[in-house]
């Protein structure tokens, strides 16, 4: 019989994390739900206490799902714990976590305290939480980094104040595999009472070894792992969940099962991806495009063959459907429903189908075929009817040996603008036109041009910050059109400051 792996799932507070990317409460649902449908064990759904969008998120996530534990994060602060214990009130299944940095750089310089403190603080904390809620996660930040001996110390007086589960991070990605591994040993042989809590590993990707290192850590005894759909979270991000899900299935010899329903991979992962905006890079293990591609001829020759030659996993075991129904102009709604299906997305409400197969309709007179990403990006962008400036028009006209010149019309609040200017390159005139009519002192930080596919009438997206008032703000757009992409990003990051 294999052991159970219990999959912890940060996506919704790690994961959002990443800038520009962030989730509304409808949104982080969405996820939440299908998360409960891919079988992981537990949501961190939010950090109450960090705003009160986190804190009504993890509110409304306990109601949306039944299955999962619902675990709302803290610092070793009562009042982060008041609030936390406030936010779970509608979970069928209540987790705090809890916690506070360990090792000797966090403690001098970001505490200004002392070893003996810091357990004191971190046994005060597990206790109050304790007082509310039976299952309590207590975190040593910067584990990777703190001495063994003193983190046992640590562990040993979290679990005796009640801790179920103990959570090992390797904050700054910086252990090398066999380093991690040894330390979950190590707390496994020297921590008294460690059979009375869960081992997790939480490991960090910045230098590439997120995975090997959760891989070593659950070999050497760890039973909890936490993860982000495809990797995603703060910097080079987290451990996939895809990855570990995968690996498990593939080395079935290590008698450790994660109970994912990996069917269900490749639809979450194109979901995540569109509704925050952040693309997979091609050659992401598991769910990237060219995952299952092969491109030199012995290979493709090998898998025609046999398809095990060189795939080890079925595309189909992660849900990747590869007998798609092609989208075209020709395609009716009913097509288009499958696909957004097929992708994680699932559309009742016929209105809302109706408007995204007109966007449709517009998107597929300009391309030969309509891809899987077109139609994710579809439904996933804002609609820019209920935006308070809107773009009526653009109009550019640019060459070799012509300087560039663009017009453009706007509608803010039901009143029209028009403007021209001319620029250094298309995209330059037609923003230049846009402040013309938009007088506010704006900066753009960063300008992002991403093909969605491939091919010369692929839809762009367009990732930029502009700067006002001393905060960044962050917009995106999509056009066949590029520099239409790059006006309406603009304009979504005006709309997120007029709010």
């Amino acid at each position: 019989m294999s052991d159970k792996l219990f999959i912890f799932d940060t996506t919704l507070r790690d994961g959002e994390q990443v800038p520009g990317c962030q989730l509304n409460t409808v949104e982080k649902i969405q996820v939440a739900k299908q998360l409960e449908q891919l079988g992981v064990d537990v949501i961190e759904a939010g950090f109450p206490i960090s705003s009160p969008g986190d804190y009504n998120s993890v509110i409304e996530i306990s109601k949306a799902v039944t299955w999962p534990t619902i675990c709302a994060l803290t610092r070793a602060v009562e009042k982060d714990i008041d609030l936390a214990v406030q936010s779970l009130q509608y979970a069928k299944r209540k987790r705090i976590h809890t916690g506070i940095g360990t090792s000797d750089s966090h403690i001098k310089y970001k505490f200004n305290s002392t070893r003996e403190e810091i357990i004191e603080r971190a046994v005060a904390a597990v206790k109050y939480a304790k007082k509310y809620v039976e299952d309590v996660e207590f975190y040593a930040e910067d584990a990777g980094r703190t001495e063994n001996e003193y983190l046992a110390q640590v562990i040993e007086a979290v679990i005796k104040a009640g801790a179920t589960v103990v959570n090992i991070p390797d904050t700054t990605g910086y252990c090398l595999p066999q380093e991690y591994g040894d330390k979950i040993k190590y707390l496994m042989e020297h921590v008294d009472g460690i059979d009375k809590a869960i081992i997790s590993t939480h490991c960090h990707n910045d230098l590439g070894m997120a995975t090997a290192n959760t891989l070593s850590g659950v070999i050497n005894g760890a039973r909890q792992v936490e993860v982000t759909v495809n990797g995603i979270g703060e910097r080079a991000g987290n451990t996939s969940m895809e990855e570990i899900a995968m690996i498990l299935k593939c080395h079935k010899h290590l008698g450790i099962d994660s109970h994912i329903n990996t069917n269900k991979i490749y639809p979450i992962s194109r979901m995540v991806s569109s509704l925050m905006n952040m693309p997979v890079q091609p050659n992401k293990a598991i769910v990237g495009r060219n995952a299952f591609a092969h491109s030199s001829g012995i290979h493709q020759d090998g898998v025609l063959k046999n398809v095990q030659t060189y795939e080890i996993i079925d595309p189909k075991d992660i849900g990747l459907d590869d007998n798609s129904i092609l989208l075209t102009a020709r395609s009716g709604r009913a097509a288009l429903k499958y696909r957004l299906h097929v992708n994680g997305v699932d559309v009742d409400d016929e209105k809302k189908l109706d408007k995204i197969y007109q966007k449709f309709l517009k998107l597929a007179d300009q391309k030969k075929e309509v891809t899987d990403a077109d139609v994710l990006m579809l439904a996933g962008a804002d609609t820019a009817d209920t935006h308070a400036v809107r773009l009526d028009f653009l109009q550019v006209t640019t060459g070799m040996g012509v300087r560039s010149v663009a017009s453009i019309g706007l509608d803010i609040a039901g009143q029209k603008f028009e403007a021209a200017s001319t620029g250094n390159g298309p995209v330059d005139a037609a923003i230049k036109a846009l402040k013309k009519i938009i007088t506010k002192q704006m900066v753009m930080k960063e300008f992002t041009i991403q093909a969605i596919s491939k091919g010369s009438d692929d839809v762009g997206k367009v990732h930029m910050q502009v700067e006002y008032d001393g905060q960044v703000y962050y917009g995106f757009g999509a056009n066949t059109d590029i520099v239409t992409a790059s006006v309406e990003a603009y304009i979504d990051c005006i709309n997120k400051f007029r709010k």
